[in-house]
């Protein structure tokens, strides 16, 4: 059963950072539903994307597995094709309860689950990684190495799953949006007490960039391609190849 996210219910006189921490850990997989638009299909396409780009002979990675949703999506395409895949996360709460839902895939000798920080992880011989929503819990200038870093460990051919919180050059369509998403918020059973000391709780944390600088990372970085493969409201997914 799903625990209901309720961690910002209370009046608080001081939020504190957001942290991965085991409170919500145990309401992730709500937090992230009511939170983030278009989730669902998010991961729909993680299976998808893992149909083309994993490589029987290579490894697939998810980076920020956080409960490992992006890895039990590409699964049975591993599964089909004796792919190992590597999840990647720091929370110890999230690996904790990632093993878990894992386990399947850890019975037949296709999961490394690792707890560290995706900045020091070694990514090598990879056809397709995913990294959803993490990357924007990053510094501005960690984001350029470990995004050379995986480019330089996936074969030709292989796919990036980039999906992201991002801004808006303009004003106006910068204010559309988030008004947009607090409304989808609550028509998500958030209030707006929730929704305001959430909002407070991410702002030093979660630092959001345009599509625009996102795309020309990728390219610095040596993918061939880069492009928004979806978008809802102020969340995208872009797919890059190697």
């Amino acid at each position: 059963m799903i625990k209901r996210d309720q961690i910002y219910t209370e009046d608080f006189d001081l939020v504190e950072e957001f942290r991965f921490d085991e409170g919500v850990a145990t309401v992730f997989s709500d937090m992230i539903r009511r939170s983030v638009p278009g989730y669902g299909l998010v991961l729909s396409l993680v299976g998808i994307l893992a149909e083309r780009y994993l490589q029987p002979g290579y490894r697939g990675y998810d980076l920020g597995a956080s409960l490992g949703a992006s890895t039990l999506a590409m699964g049975s395409i591993a599964i089909k094709r004796g792919c190992p895949l590597v999840a990647v996360d720091r929370s110890a709460a999230m690996v904790a309860r990632c093993a878990k839902n894992l386990s399947q895939l850890e019975r037949q000798g296709l999961l490394e689950l690792r707890c560290e920080d995706i900045r020091d992880s070694v990514v090598e011989r990879a056809s397709f990684v995913t990294m959803n929503f993490t990357l924007q819990f990053l510094s501005l200038e960690d984001r350029q190495p470990l995004l050379q870093k995986i480019a330089e460990g996936t074969v030709s051919g292989g796919g990036l799953m980039l999906s992201e919180k991002i801004r808006f050059d303009d004003a106006e369509q910068q204010e559309r949006m988030e008004a947009l998403h607090h409304a989808f918020k609550r028509a998500n059973g958030y209030s707006d007490l929730e929704i305001s000391q959430k909002r407070s709780a991410l702002e030093a944390v979660l630092i959001t960039e345009s599509v625009a600088a996102h795309l020309q990372r990728l390219h610095q970085v040596g993918y061939s391609k880069a492009e928004v493969l979806f978008q809802a409201l102020n969340f995208v997914t872009i797919v890059a190849v190697r």
